[in-house]
């Protein structure tokens, strides 16, 4: 019996109006029922993955994904939503077939292409992403938010000339556009005689600007007042900055508080050996620490031995913690995914890992994870992963916490924009990793910032040894390294590895006393 295109509609439309009032379970039923009269239909099933991850099904919404994704649509709108799906599971292998699928680039419209390389560029196939935008670019060189993309994915591939030019001309083309003033301002070290200072204090000037637009303007206005020595200019900058960023952010410290809580009150695995080797295996190397502390540079300097594959900041450990939890958390963890892990297997956890990152694999027999927020599944990962090494990158606490405050994140770190939240998030992470260094030991090693930076050999050699791999010369040869870079050292780990000879807080030292104290006292 042929079912009336109206009669799915109208069920579609039902269940668009009861996800508008947020009731999930009569939307899902609403889906549900057009799907029995519609087998297979991709677009009901990427739907009804949307509905059950809003209601907190986190495996039933990952199984429709990989339905809608089996039933291989050729409807573009559709493609478009399931890869965003897809990646949202780090379900790379569904999302490369749907890719694989799509019919010559020159017939997908720019908007598409700009949202696929998004999601490859998530992915940190940067590569990959280019070849859309360039597509993008070639069917209208002079769209903005193609060439800022653009720009941001060359900024990771270390290619800074071409980013820079095509934020030129973004910036005559549309020289409103806040973004565009952030991405610029970080591409080199400004000079008296070539910067964006006065074109920015002008933009920020503009009536109507939102909190998100000054946060950039005033953030990148920061950056370069900076580079040009004028501190004071450079941290009033900043304070705006930061003032408008937290303005949009709910956070609550102690939210962070209790969930540092939540996880030293975990039951301890019985007491064994400090850490198991398995034969053949990948051996996992989780980098891990505060954002800005050098988890980046780490990466780096491992990515250029032989048998290590450098492959970025992932949440795919996080990934297969919400499968075993049937939970959606919002960052690396929250604390239904704690509650919920005192009874799941880690076994399957550290399988589901393993298994999910071969394709991004070669022959080496070492990959890193660097994700440094991952401190907080530390614990996780020690269960899950008995052969995984981890390596706590360890830095200043004032130069960390500074380097927090005056970069500009997504919504990941809401503790940043804020002296005194920053200094509590930043003791709660230390007493963390006391914990966790007590409770595994010989599992975690510390590797200063400071001795890598000043004798990056020595540092390297423990390392190296630690991670169970010979040293290797071409680990220092910073200059050789291609892959991309996602991170917000983008740039700074393309140059030669170098001490500072003093820090880059020391000129606002009277301004951060209320952070200084407050770690201090901590």
């Amino acid at each position: 019996m042929t079912v009336p295109p109206a009669q799915i509609q109208k069920l579609l439309a039902d269940a668009e109006s009861h996800a508008a009032r947020q009731e999930w379970p009569r939307a899902i039923a609403s889906y549900e029922t057009a799907l029995k009269l519609a087998p297979g239909d991709a677009n009901v099933l990427v739907q009804l993955s949307y509905v059950n991850s809003l209601a907190g099904h986190y495996r039933a919404a990952r199984d429709y994904a990989l339905r809608a994704a089996a039933a291989k649509p050729r409807d573009l709108q559709t493609i478009k939503e399931l890869i965003a799906r897809l990646r949202t599971f780090n379900e790379a292998g569904a999302l490369h077939e749907c890719v694989a699928r799509l019919p010559p680039l020159e017939q997908v419209s720019i908007p598409l292409l700009l949202a696929f390389a998004a999601q490859l560029s998530y992915l940190n196939e940067q590569g990959a992403a280019l070849v859309f935008l360039d597509e993008a670019k070639r069917a209208d060189p002079d769209f903005p938010p193609t060439l800022l993309s653009r720009s941001q994915v060359l900024t990771y591939l270390g290619r800074f000339d071409e980013a820079e030019e095509d934020l030129r001309r973004v910036l005559s083309r549309a020289p409103e556009i806040a973004q565009s003033y952030w991405l610029v301002s970080r591409l080199r070290k400004q000079k008296p005689d070539s910067n964006h200072v006065d074109a920015i204090r002008k933009q920020l000037a503009r009536p109507g600007r939102n909190a998100d637009e000054i946060a950039l303007l005033a953030n990148a206005l920061h950056k370069e007042l900076d580079d040009l020595g004028d501190y004071e200019g450079a941290w009033q900058a900043l304070e705006q900055a930061c003032r408008a960023k937290r303005s949009r952010l709910n956070y609550h410290a102690e939210d962070s508080r209790a969930l540092v809580d939540k996880l030293i009150a975990l039951p301890l695995p019985p007491r064994g050996p400090s850490f198991q080797t398995i034969e053949g295996g990948r051996t996992p190397i989780f980098i891990i620490g505060m954002h800005r502390s050098g988890t980046t540079l780490l990466e780096q300097l491992l990515d250029g031995h032989g048998e290590v594959r450098g492959v970025g900041e992932l949440y795919d450990f996080t990934s297969q913690m919400r499968n075993a939890t049937d939970h959606h958390c919002r960052g690396v963890i929250d604390a239904t995914i704690v509650e919920r892990a005192r009874g799941i297997d880690f076994g399957a956890v550290g399988a589901g890992y393993l298994k999910g990152m071969e394709w991004r694999l070669g022959e080496e027999r070492c990959f890193t994870d660097k994700l440094p927020s991952n401190f907080l599944n530390a614990g996780f990962i020690c269960r899950a992963l008995p052969q995984a090494k981890l390596l706590h990158m360890v830095r200043d606490p004032i130069e960390t916490c500074f380097s927090n405050l005056r970069e500009l994140f997504s919504d990941a770190n809401p503790y940043s924009y804020d002296q005194l939240e920053l200094a509590d998030f930043y003791r709660q992470y230390k007493r963390l990793m006391a914990h966790w260094h007590e409770a595994y030991p010989g599992r975690i090693m510390d590797v200063d910032y400071a001795a890598l930076t000043r004798e990056p050999e020595a540092a390297m050699r423990r390392t190296a040894a630690f991670c169970g791999v010979d040293y290797q010369p071409a680990m220092l040869d910073m200059q050789q390294r291609s892959r991309g870079v996602a991170t917000a050292s983008a740039v700074q780990v393309r140059e030669k590895v170098t001490a500072r000879e003093q820090p880059k807080w020391l000129p606002y030292e009277a301004k951060l006393r209320p952070l200084i104290e407050a770690l201090e006292a901590g």
